[in-house]
């Protein structure tokens, strides 16, 4: 009864959420074709901004079927993450990513994931991460209902963790610039029995669009919740964390129309010093890459 009780609990914040999240597209100044929107992917692959997944999936507009590869290196703390993800249908999203991260014995991982680095410096275990995404037929807004499922990899023992979320994006402009806003709002769970609620905001702004045209995105978000549980550059389970980065779109170059071409500059974590609570994490950069293809 208990667990039935917090499952109830879980659903009716996200249903509830979802006229919230609607509610400020009326105050927004939103036209779809203002708003060149990126579809960039996160960190664990799914469509959205650094760690906050938007409403929006890969290819929700143009392709039946659109197949996305990514990848993001942390030039810090020297993890590296390869994804993927397919678009069907144009409102269906599945993801999937692998995090190769570095094993260090004086540098913990996320206690609220209950593990720890164990083996030499010079291995490396491997996370993995599986997300699906549902569009809602919302108009200009895009709703969607997502979640994912992480296999985290320790001491030669695997645990499980999972998160379910609803995710909102509107457009609208700040000084005459385009912009799209995105905000998640969600539910984790870990084997621990840590159930924590979610929550992240953030945008993505084109920068001077009458002289850099479409190019150029400034990229934000913060958020309590991060890639995984048991990530490794944000370490929101000490203070949240606050990511920004320029965002840099190649598809805007008329030979690559068809197709996506993200790079991403990253600066995660920027408000913590790197010698923070447990010594973990802290302030880095990195570079986070996406490349889509329409296949139908």
């Amino acid at each position: 009864m208990k667990k039935t009780g917090e499952l109830a609990f879980v659903f009716g914040v996200l249903f509830l959420a979802v006229p919230v999240f609607y509610t400020p597209v009326l105050y927004a100044q939103s036209t779809d074709s203002q708003v060149p929107s990126l579809k960039g992917m996160t960190l664990n692959g799914a469509t959205g901004l650094y760690t906050v997944p938007s409403g929006r999936i890969g290819w929700e507009r143009s392709a039946d079927v659109g197949l996305d590869f990514g990848g993001s290196f942390n030039f810090i703390e020297h993890n590296g993450i390869v994804k993927t993800g397919l678009s069907l249908f144009k409102w269906v999203e599945v993801t999937a990513a692998v995090d190769f991260q570095p094993m260090d014995d004086n540098y913990p991982a996320n206690p609220r994931a209950g593990l720890r680095w164990s083996f030499d410096d010079d291995e490396f275990d491997n996370d993995l991460v599986f997300g699906v995404k549902v569009q809602f037929p919302t108009g200009k807004t895009a709703v969607a209902l997502g979640g994912n499922v992480q296999a985290l990899s320790r001491d030669e023992h695997w645990k499980a963790a999972g998160q379910i979320y609803v995710a909102a994006t509107y457009g609208g402009s700040f000084f005459d610039w385009p912009a799209e806003v995105s905000a998640a709002l969600g539910y984790t769970f870990t084997e621990e029995s840590h159930k924590d609620i979610d929550f992240g905001m953030g945008f993505d702004m084109v920068l001077m669009p009458d002289v850099l045209k479409n190019f150029v995105h400034w990229v934000v978000d913060y958020s309590n919740f991060s890639y995984s549980v048991d990530s490794v550059g944000t370490n929101t389970w000490y203070r949240g964390a606050l990511n920004t980065g320029i965002r840099v779109d190649l598809a805007s170059i008329p030979a690559l129309k068809k197709y996506k071409f993200i790079v991403d500059l990253m600066f995660l974590d920027i408000l913590d010093d790197d010698d923070s609570l447990l010594g973990g994490g802290g302030r880095t950069i990195g570079v986070n890459l996406a490349f889509g293809l329409p296949l139908k």
